[in-house]
């Protein structure tokens, strides 16, 4: 079985290619792309547009999401929002009010997510602050209890004869 452990787009399409087992003739013929071109897509000298990924992944009956996200085109978390949304939209056990309405709900449900999400960012920040303070606090209370000087901003310097 072919990995699909592979580190750059021209090695995930030439793995994509062997699993599907198609030559890259019968591919380049699939997606419409000329054989030297994607030949040299599979050894990385061209990078492919957008449009001719989507011709490949097309061919291969895989995500384009996922060539994007290999060509550096899309990140991660783009092509996950994208794939769910195509998904919705090309269920056809649904129909079109129902599919909007869908996609409302799930946008409304990220917004959300992203504002918890903030807002527990920001918190930690503030207890990271406050922990901080409460360390210098307690390590000045220590060394005042031990009769050494303080190093404090707000502290006088001590009074020596």
């Amino acid at each position: 079985m072919a990995s699909l452990n592979v580190g750059n787009l021209g090695e995930y399409l030439r793995e994509q290619r062997r699993t599907a087992q198609l030559s890259l003739r019968q591919l380049a013929d699939a997606a419409g792309v000329s054989n030297p071109y994607l030949s040299q897509i599979e050894r990385g000298l061209r990078k492919p547009s957008a449009e001719v990924l989507q011709q490949v992944a097309k061919a291969l009956r895989i995500s384009a999401e996922t060539l994007y996200v290999r060509a550096g085109i899309l990140d991660e978390k783009e092509r996950e929002e994208l794939e769910t949304r195509a998904v919705i939209l090309a269920d056809p056990s649904i129909n079109e009010r129902q599919k909007q309405v869908l996609l409302q709900i799930y946008d409304s449900f990220r917004k959300e997510n992203a504002a918890e999400a903030a807002e527990a960012a920001e918190a930690a920040q503030a207890a990271a602050a406050a922990a901080a303070e409460a360390a210098r606090v307690a390590a000045a209370a220590a060394e005042s209890a031990a009769g050494r000087p303080v190093d404090t901003p707000d502290a006088e310097p001590p009074n020596r004869p």
